[in-house]
């Protein structure tokens, strides 16, 4: 298998279930090193034990995005271990569906705070060191959601289209300085995030739209994130990629 991410070090936030997980597994097997945070200390442990058998260095530190310090903590961990972060994966997120009208502003507020607020505290944390060395690579997990809407999700999505918007901007700014700043909007992907909207007659819908026919699996994002994590993507910055199985360019199926 190619190893093109070998020599690299990969912190990847969020990355112990789901779609964070695959990614962080992936890009060991790209040959980096990769450290996958979360607020769980036994998910951690778990993943570490895997990232290890893929002959992976790591380390093992609990992280919340809603924690300043404990991203700090997180990033100090890894340069005492590394020297170094290469590759920042910003995949922690939240959703709730309710209707907008009934939408607490607590609700409201704890969902921006993780899924945006928590991208840019990752991303100034990590993204530092990374302008001091002149080098870097950043991926945030984006969504459909940034750029159509889904019923019920107002909070959500206006999180996510922000992600976009956070994204696009950080690469204005620190591309200059080596930094690429990215990110991916994964379709329609079963996990426990969604899977009941995907057991509903919405669900159904959604699956109308996908013009390859199928929901998606998590390993089907690892190799949009191993590229923009990868020094062939030394030319691209400010980037949404979408990896849908082309609903975002579906019209009436049926």
């Amino acid at each position: 298998m190619s190893r093109p991410l070998e020599t690299k070090t990969a912190v990847v936030i969020g990355g112990t279930l789901g779609i964070g997980r695959a990614i962080a597994l992936g890009l060991a097997q790209a040959g980096a090193d990769v450290v996958a945070s979360s607020r769980s200390l036994e998910a951690v442990q778990e993943i570490a034990n895997e990232l290890n058998a893929l002959g992976s260095q790591t380390v093992r530190v609990i992280s919340d995005v809603a924690d300043r310090a404990s991203l700090e903590a997180l990033h100090s961990a890894v340069l005492e271990r590394f020297g170094k972060v290469d590759i920042l994966v910003n995949s922690a997120g939240i959703t709730k569906r309710v209707p907008t009208l009934e939408c607490p502003e607590e609700l409201w507020n704890n969902i921006m705070n993780i899924n945006l607020t928590g991208t840019l505290r990752a991303c100034q944390v990590f993204g530092r060191s990374m302008l001091e060395r002149r080098y870097g690579r950043i991926v945030n997990i984006a969504s459909m959601a940034t750029m159509v809407a889904f019923h019920e999700v107002a909070a959500y999505g206006a999180s996510k289209a922000a992600v976009g918007a956070l994204t696009r901007s950080l690469a204005v700014e620190w591309s200059s300085s080596g930094v690429c700043v990215n990110a991916i909007a994964p379709g329609i992907i079963p996990t426990a995030l969604n899977r009941s909207l995907l057991d509903s007659p919405r669900g159904k819908e959604l699956m109308m739209r996908t013009p390859i026919s199928r929901f998606g699996v998590p390993d089907e994002i690892v190799g949009a994130a191993v590229y923009l994590a990868s020094d062939e993507a030394s030319y691209t910055t400010g980037q949404i990629i979408v990896v849908d199985g082309g609903q975002l360019a579906s019209g009436v199926n049926q």
